[in-house]
């Protein structure tokens, strides 16, 4: 059944059953149409044996941004396709992804997922095609 989220409210009723999101720290920081901000404070449990934060940090922060963003317009939207660039290493305490629609199909959509840490550094740019069930 095709539906779609219109307030926080229902935003956070619904992932807020996201355990692997919730459980790693990621927050819902704002919901619109067709967009989304998400973040995460960074701990130690986000680094990999080389003390940087993991890589899968940032791609489960911007696939969980698209999720947010994309429930405004279809529930569910699932991702079909990704592709990620890692731009530069975390110099700050936080990650916060913004996702934005570029199109908006009958049965897929392709947003932008742009990664920043706390101290503005580009992280990583996430380019997602979802399918609309």
């Amino acid at each position: 059944m095709e539906k779609a989220f219109h307030t926080l409210e229902e935003v956070h009723g619904h992932f807020d059953n996201d355990h692997f999101a919730v459980d790693n720290g990621i927050v819902i920081e704002e919901f619109g149409e067709k967009t989304a901000v998400c973040s995460v404070e960074l701990t130690e449990h986000h680094r990999n044996a080389m003390g940087n934060v993991m890589g899968g940090v940032a791609f489960t922060l911007a696939d969980y941004t698209f999720a947010v963003a994309a429930s405004s317009m279809h529930v569910p939207t699932v991702t079909m396709q990704v592709s990620l660039n890692f731009l530069s290493n975390v110099k700050g305490t936080k990650l916060i992804a913004k996702a934005a629609c570029i199109k908006d199909g009958r049965s897929s959509a392709v947003y932008n997922v742009d990664v920043r840490d706390d101290t503005g550094r580009d992280i990583a740019q996430f380019v997602v095609t979802g399918f609309k069930l």
